[in-house]
């Protein structure tokens, strides 16, 4: 089965489906399956534009809105996750997944399908440790906050997928597990993004919540973005019990969809033939939605996951094979899911603009359809009904929201830091140009632990090759030869050290070169004082 994976789409459904049409052309055989890795900006019209975390200027309404009337399809079956840049709006409507238009599919906040046999599973969003442990609250419309919260990871999607016990096929994440770029090329990556070494040399880059999910679920393929560059690695996991094979991942991270960037890759996979051509819900995934429907949380109170401590009745939700016949019964064994998408907004009209157009917290028909099927309650209609609640009892409410989340609460032992992205990355979108870069929070100490297999081995030396060999795409977007070379472990040097380039120069003092005719973002101002102490301030977990 030909697999084609993106990076960040940024909306640019046209230009993809162009490149894989030439890649079809150029290459053996049709794409079966196109993966997209977040950032997938699917806005149906002006009210979705102004709920995607960007600033005015880079809200462009794009080509996603043709899909979604109808005036176009999709010619290959596409499945997406959710990025830190999204029709929030949108996407939150389908919680558990959904089309978001004929033939494009969303996989929820976390999420587990099939297709030909091969076993898709993902988390939306980007890890943030100051949201994580806090509920689904945020509804439209969003102010300056939720508009941002929105798209964070929450400890309640990552402990579901910790739940899975059969084999992962493909995983996807937008942005990428931490510790990955020890496991591959790092000196083209320092190269290509000097930007990142410190994070990389602190072993801060990523989500810590995405590495405990590699190292729990062992995909095969695990695939990401966020970072705008291509970078491969192949982690060999331990095996657990004496006797057995130990699994490796293959991991690939693609750029933005651009000219001259690597943003897309050909993957041949293996697949069951006599498996059916169209996608179908996973019956142990399903089992664990059933399972964990009561640990819903739709308020912004801090939680933590039923964990074996003495303090829950319960904490292990897997699927027991009793329940997933259980999940047989109720679909009457019929595990296709039904292309049943339908309009729930107005669709943008170029030759009729409503910039005021209202923004609508709405239930989607697919949503209602699914948990009524499953069982399983739907978080809109939860958030709904709290927040007729909150008006009718707003005095009692907002004390009780005070108190919940005084930092009184015992935190969680889940490793939860407050460092992520702490660089400035030229080529991402600066949300606020006066306040605060999205993806930048002072870099805390990290406890997580890296997997124990050396990354030095031959295996992760020349594992970049692997994915050089299958692109068939227009010449200004062949991966370089010196993409590929070098080796990722050895020739840096001491941490701390600066790296020399072969005429001598220091790594540290080349200017970065610009990958593509974007416009230089502005200069970027200091931070406010009263943001300060947002940067300074350390989450209850580095305090514990």
């Amino acid at each position: 089965m030909r697999v084609a994976v993106a990076g960040c789409c940024h909306g640019e459904l046209d230009k993809i489906y162009e490149t894989l049409a030439l890649a079809e052309r150029r290459g053996p055989g049709p794409i079966d399956l196109l993966l997209c890795c977040g950032d997938f900006q699917a806005v149906r019209n002006e009210a979705d534009l102004r709920c995607m975390a960007v600033p005015p200027k880079y809200r462009h309404m794009q080509t996603f809105y043709r899909y979604y009337s109808g005036e176009k399809k999709a010619p290959v079956l596409t499945i997406f996750i959710g990025g830190n840049h999204e029709a929030s709006n949108h996407l939150q409507e389908l919680p558990y997944g959904g089309w978001v238009a004929p033939n494009i599919y969303y996989l929820g906040l976390a999420g587990v399908v099939k297709y030909r046999g091969v076993r898709i599973g993902g988390i939306s969003g980007i890890f943030k440790s100051h949201d994580y442990r806090k509920g689904h609250f945020e509804c439209p419309p969003y102010n300056a906050a939720t508009i941002r919260s929105i798209y964070h990871v929450r400890n309640i999607e990552v402990y579901k997928l910790k739940q899975l016990k059969q084999p992962m096929d493909i995983f996807l994440s937008h942005d990428w597990p931490r510790s990955i770029y020890h496991y591959g090329n790092k000196k083209q990556l320092l190269k290509t993004k000097s930007f990142f070494r410190q994070e990389v040399e602190n072993n801060t880059l990523g989500s810590p919540a995405a590495s405990e999910l590699l190292e729990h679920l062992k995909p095969t393929y695990w695939f990401s973005a966020h970072l705008h560059v291509k970078f491969a690695a192949l982690m060999q996991h331990q095996a657990k019990d004496k006797g057995q094979s130990a699994k490796a991942t293959k991991f690939l991270a693609l750029d933005k969809c651009l000219p001259h960037r690597d943003f897309l890759q050909v993957i041949e996979i293996e697949h069951d033939p006599s498996a059916p051509d169209y996608l179908e819900y996973d019956t142990e995934w399903l089992a664990i939605l059933r399972a964990t429907d009561d640990l819903i949380n739709v308020t912004e109170r801090l939680w933590n996951m039923p964990e074996n401590n003495g303090l829950h009745t319960r904490w292990d939700y897997s699927a027991t094979k009793e329940a997933m016949n259980e999940v047989l019964e109720k679909l009457n064994h019929d595990l296709k899911i039904p292309s049943n998408f339908s309009v729930t907004a107005p669709c943008y009209d170029p030759s009729k603009p409503q910039t005021q157009m209202q923004l609508v917290h709405r239930i989607s028909p697919q949503t209602t359809e699914f948990c009524a099927r499953l069982g399983i309650t739907d978080i809109n209609v939860r958030l709904q009904k709290a927040k007729e609640k909150h008006q009718l009892c707003d005095d009692y409410e907002g004390q009780d929201d005070v108190e919940s989340n005084d930092s009184g609460e015992d935190p969680s032992e889940y490793n939860t830091d407050t460092s992520a992205l702490s660089s400035i990355n030229p080529d991402e979108i600066i949300l606020d140009e006066e306040e605060e870069y999205e993806d930048s929070i002072v870099s805390a100490h990290s406890d997580m632990n890296t997997p124990s297999v050396d990354p030095s081995s031959d295996q992760a030396l020349d594992f970049s090759a692997s994915f050089s060999d299958v692109r068939i795409l227009p010449s200004s977007m062949i991966l370089s030869s010196d993409d590929t070379s070098g080796s990722p472990i050895g020739k840096e040097g001491k941490p701390g050290e600066p790296v020399e380039l072969e005429d001598g120069k220091d790594l540290t003092s080349v200017p970065l070169k610009r990958l593509s005719d974007e416009r230089e973002p502005e200069q970027r101002k200091k931070i406010k004082r009263r943001n300060q102490a947002i940067y300074a301030a350390v989450d209850d977990d580095d305090i514990a």
